[in-house]
């Protein structure tokens, strides 16, 4: 797609990061560097057109051939924009992005060094152009541009101290006398400078103070408005970019996590977050809270599928899984444990409440008719086993466990007599509040319902079968779990 200023909304700026192609992207890295480059052209123009006025703190000398430099940079991003779009091999792709983070690292040092070095201009043009490379373009060229930048800052920096004068736009008035050079390295030691001779001709009486403090304040404002200019409306463009990146981000994890916990189908839970709820759900039992599980299963449903074809069995399941979403509550944890069984996890509910709900439930499936392209009604029916966990039972699992692990912990403690009671200690220490369980609990829970669901087809299906009631014989309160 051709990139534009009209390619700049939201949206489309949401869209780059994972639609366009990489073409695209460096397009637009180059239209970014356009709209960069622009404002310094303007900077340039409002310099030549106020030249009366500011000729006092700029050297014009300089001032042309930097404006002349920025209109050509200019133009050969704007040619690089178009280029960019009909680049279809991936090899000239790489060559361009390479000669694009040449150009513009040596066009900012160049910028940079010529307007006079500020720590808020320079931060923001190498740390944010780095960013905009590292959403944009390769990121290995990305992280070139940016050392190349530090590179190029560096030696600014340094070459000063060796005697090597660059050229600067700063015009000292003042204090020009008094120094015996100007460079790229002393715009800050030169406000200072400025600041100290003011206080000092003041003091001595040998300036008028009116005279010095109002060159001195203009050059102070003019220049530190210069670099406002030139690097805050970079700030902000890139504080908005991630801002949308990081929206993308939010909704991509959003989206990531209800695919990874809902049923594409259905749109209930998966059985991976089914099981995940009902664990935390059976460490959030309190003294005298029961759990309850339902497994159900619908009844001849491959029968569906043959007569019928899947689509309606697909149908099937959808109308099934919507009459369990509204005959629940939100605390009510439904899932779709795979193919035609769904699991329902009802945590604080007794055995007799649990038996009640299913059997509406199991009423309410089979006088809910499926209709067939308004050609052919029927109706199906689910078998239900049924679980309870008491609070008792619960508490018997968690003392087994208790002393299993306290058991294990000892005697990995081997011969070391000291070790062996601190390692006792920390293990009934770990163990002591009673929500700590097995961590296969939940499949011997659903293993005990499916016990029971079988029963039910075994028993003609259509019907709830009780794994409590299945088991009422054995002595153990734990025996049917154990033996799952």
């Amino acid at each position: 797609m051709a990139v534009s200023i009209s390619n700049l909304g939201y949206k489309k700026l949401s869209q780059m990061i994972f639609e366009w192609q990489a073409a695209d992207r460096t397009s637009l890295m180059a239209l970014f560097i356009v709209m960069e480059v622009a404002l310094h052209w303007l900077w340039c123009f409002f310099v030549w057109w106020q030249q009366d006025v500011l000729y006092n703190y700029i050297n014009m000398h300089y001032l042309y051939p930097l404006w002349l430099g920025v209109s050509v940079v200019g133009l050969f991003f704007l040619c690089m924009v178009k280029c960019l779009f009909h680049s279809k091999s991936n090899e000239a792709l790489d060559k361009w992005q390479i000669v694009l983070i040449t150009i513009y690292t040596l066009y900012i040092a160049t910028v940079i060094v010529m307007i006079g070095y500020s720590s808020l201009f320079a931060g923001v043009s190498v740390v944010g152009g780095a960013m905009l490379g590292m959403m944009l373009i390769k990121r290995r060229n990305a992280w070139r541009m940016f050392w190349l930048q530090l590179i190029l800052m560096l030696l600014a920096i340094m070459l000063p101290y060796f005697g090597v004068s660059l050229p600067n736009l700063r015009q000292l008035t003042i204090i020009h006398p008094m120094l015996d050079g100007q460079n790229y390295l002393t715009y800050n030691e030169i406000i200072a400078a400025e600041n100290m001779v003011s206080a000092l001709a003041f003091e001595n009486n040998v300036l008028n103070w009116d005279d010095i403090n109002e060159v001195q304040r203009s050059s102070a404002f003019f220049w530190r408005s210069t670099h406002l200019f030139l690097a805050l409306p970079k700030a902000i463009f890139i504080v908005y970019m991630f801002r949308a990146l990081l929206l993308i981000l939010d909704d991509s994890r959003q989206e990531t996590i209800r695919h990874a916990n809902q049923d594409e189908l259905t749109q209930l839970k998966n059985r991976r977050y089914g099981l995940k709820k009902m664990k935390y759900a059976l460490s959030q039992i309190k003294e005298n809270q029961d759990l309850s599980i339902i497994l159900l299963d619908l009844d001849w449903f491959k029968s569906i599928n043959d007569n019928y074809g899947h689509e309606m069995g697909d149908q099937v399941l959808v109308e099934i899984s919507q009459t369990l979403a509204q005959s629940f509550s939100d605390e009510t944890i439904i899932t779709r444990y795979g193919g035609e069984e769904f699991l329902i996890v009802l945590p604080n509910t007794k055995h007799d409440s649990a038996m009640v709900i299913a059997e509406q439930l199991r009423s309410s499936i089979a006088e809910q008719v499926i209709n067939v392209e308004g050609v052919i009604d029927f109706n199906v029916t689910a078998s239900f086993g049924l679980y309870t966990l008491t609070y008792e039972e619960r508490a018997c699992i968690a003392q087994k466990y208790k002393t299993i692990l306290k058991e294990r912990a000892v005697s990995e403690s081997g011969s070391l007599p000291i070790i062996k009671p601190i390692v006792a200690y920390r293990a009934e220490s770990h163990l002591s509040s009673m929500q700590k369980m097995p961590s296969d609990i939940c499949q011997r829970l659903i293993s005990t319902a499916d016990k029971a669901l079988y029963e039910a087809k075994h028993r003609g299906r259509n019907q709830v079968v009780s794994a409590n009631k299945m088991f009422a014989e054995q002595d153990d309160c734990a025996h049917s779990l154990y033996r799952s």
